[in-house]
Parts: C-alpha cells; structure tokens; sequence
C-alpha cells in the first residue's frame, strides 16, 4: 500500500521528470537502487552524467528542500554513483551531481492548475563527490 509520503514522493519525482527534459536532459534510470543506496534520476545532459536528488516539500516549514540533502546523504548518493559508474564501466566518464529542489505551497497533485503550479530549482554542481 502507497502512503500520502511515498505518492507526493513519486509526484514530485515525476514532476522533476518532465522539467528536467525540458532543459534538455535525457534520462537514464529513474530510482536507481543497490544495496549501498538510492539515486532518484540519473541523466545526461551532453556528455556529463548527471546523478540527481529530488527534494520536495509541500511547506516552508521545514525549511528550503534543497538544505535536506545534508552531508550524511551526499556521501550516501556519491557512493551509489561510484558503484553505477563501476558497474557500467564509465568510470572515467564527466560527472556531477545535481539537485531538484521542489517548493510546492500546496501539493505536487496540483501542478497541472496553473495557479498552483510548483516552484522547481536544477541546483547543477549542488555538490562534490562525498566520500569520507
């Protein structure tokens, strides 16, 4: 069973979708998952694979979404991407790590109103590879 958490999740992921084709990349996985992890897409824009964190958030309560992506989880994505770029053989490949940052005032399920379309933010090069 899908709880309210993991629908909004999905919506917003969904919504990072359509908005990152738009500014031109092409995606390639989309929840990446190993044992070290999750990465929510994994795209190229040019030849830079790009490994991106989708933030969310349906308030400013909690703050901007884009400060949830803290240290601990940055290593957590950069050793997922290290295992991807193994795993494909690309480890010599341009990369970098990318964040959608989410602000919806009310939910993701409105993005299709006009007047209640989300604010979406690509922070390219949010941060470096974390590994220590």
């Amino acid at each position: 069973m899908t709880t309210k958490y993991q629908e909004f999740g999905e919506k917003s992921e969904s919504v990072a979708v359509d908005c990152l084709k738009k500014q031109g990349y092409r995606i390639i996985e989309i929840n990446y998952r190993t044992k070290l992890g999750e990465i929510d897409i994994i795209a190229k824009q040019g030849e830079t694979l790009v490994f991106i964190e989708v933030k969310a958030r349906k308030s400013s309560r909690f703050g901007r979404p884009e400060l949830a992506v803290t240290q601990k989880k940055q290593r957590k994505i950069s050793m997922v991407a290290l295992y991807y770029l193994k795993s494909t053989k690309q480890s010599n490949a341009k990369a970098r790590f990318d964040v959608v940052a989410i602000n919806s005032a009310n939910s993701v399920n409105s993005v299709n109103s006009a007047k209640e379309r989300p604010n979406i933010k690509i922070i390219k090069n949010a941060f470096e590879l974390a590994y220590k």
